[in-house]
């Protein structure tokens, strides 16, 4: 059950990066920025849906906790957009909370992970 929903949420994650870049490139012409936010920020679900059928669990966690340092990387982007004046404070606290929310659910993933 809390894989599927960390799947859902870091799939709605990278539609909003996506549409995110998007703006960047058309509206505020910045091009290099919007690549990095791109790249980390869609990453992320990519890599959950790899860990899904990972060889072993081992194999699991470690795509899991390759993500988790994607949306760190991603937290990151959008902090420098933000502190730059390319994203206003409304998006940036959006996009920041749902980020902080997909590094939670990936440390207690690849905590629990370990344990087992």
């Amino acid at each position: 059950m809390g894989e599927s929903i960390l799947k859902d949420k870091s799939y709605k994650f990278a539609i909003r990066i996506v549409e995110l870049s998007q703006f960047l490139i058309n509206d505020e012409k910045e091009f290099v920025l919007s690549r990095q936010v791109l790249k980390s920020g869609t990453s992320v679900g990519a890599l959950i849906r790899e860990a899904e059928f990972g060889q072993s669990k081992k194999d699991f966690t470690l795509k899991m906790n390759i993500a988790l340092k994607e949306a760190n990387k991603t937290d990151y982007w959008l902090s420098i957009l933000h502190d730059t004046g390319y994203i206003n404070q409304n998006l940036f606290s959006s996009l920041q909370n749902d980020c902080k929310e997909l590094i939670a659910m990936l440390v207690s993933t690849v905590k629990t992970s370990k344990s087992e």
